[in-house]
Parts: structure tokens; sequence; C-alpha cells
């Protein structure tokens, strides 16, 4: 199983790292899946050019950075489409400052991929989109674990191998 790690990269306290480091070691450990972090892979499909400058590009070479944006969106949204088994998104900023964050929610929907929703923000102030997109909404980590633990865990698999 793969796991996609949905959520804010660019506007993210530490690039939203944090939160994707934590849980990585229950995924692989726990459940034995394998998980996708679109914050650590700043490689995607890019040329070494593109993964030094694209940054510097968005003020100094706006269409070279829309170049080279689309070509990362074009790889999270193929990985998404075409190998993610389910998507956790953890959403913590109630002044948004993620727009790819919601695309990746609504094309996970949109292919009927599970999307479960991490917030720790009251629901009003979640987007009725984001909420809509998913599949289950937990308001912690620890309750996601438990989730998905249930869900996947290796005790529920195993006799799907079995003769």
């Amino acid at each position: 199983m793969l796991a996609y790690l949905c959520g804010p990269i660019e506007f993210a306290d530490g690039g939203g790292k944090l939160w994707r480091r934590n849980l990585a070691p229950f995924l692989r450990e726990q459940l034995g899946h394998h998980f996708y972090d679109p914050a650590e892979d700043e490689k995607k499909n890019l040329a070494d050019e593109e993964v030094a400058q694209f940054r510097d590009w968005k003020q100094a070479d706006p269409e070279r950075y829309r170049r080279t944006i689309r070509k990362i969106i074009q790889f999270d949204l193929d990985l998404i489409e075409n190998r993610a088994d389910y998507l956790i998104c953890y959403w913590d900023n109630p002044a948004g400052g993620s727009g790819g964050t919601s695309a990746e929610l609504t094309a996970a929907f949109r292919k009927g991929i599970p999307v479960y929703l991490v917030t720790p923000v009251p629901m009003e102030q979640v987007s009725g989109w984001m909420i809509g997109c998913s599949d289950q909404v937990f308001t912690t980590i620890e309750g996601l674990k438990e989730f998905l633990s249930g869900r996947y865990g290796r005790e529920k698999q195993s006799p799907l191998w079995k003769d």
C-alpha cells in the first residue's frame, strides 16, 4: 500500500516536514505501508538546475518558474492518480496558504482514492471543499493512527494472503 502525505509545504512551518517525519515510522513499521512524502522529495522529475534555481525564478523569471512548477504538479498528481492507495492530509492553518493541498484532495476524491484529513482546526474554519473530499476527518494524528490500525493493520491484512 502507498500513502501519499498531503498538506501545505511552501508556506508551512518547517516546510511541512515535521508531521510527516513523525507519522512515517508508524506507516512503515506498524502497517508495513510505503509512503510518498512530497516535502522530502525536492528532486521529483526536475533537472538539477531546476531544483537549485526554481525558487529564485519565482521573482526573477516567472515564466520559467511556472514551467517548473507545472512539472511538479504533473509529477504529484500522476503519483496520486496512478499509485496512491490513500491520502493522508494534515491541515492546521485555517487561513489557508496552500493551493496544492485542495487540488491533491480533489484528484484523489475524483479517482475514488480514500482521503483521511487530520485537522486540529475547528470544523467551522475548515474549507467545505476539503471536508467534502475527505472520507474521514480526525482531530489528532493519534486518532488517525487508531483508525488506520483498525482498517489496514497487518492482522487485518494477513488473512488476505492465506490459501
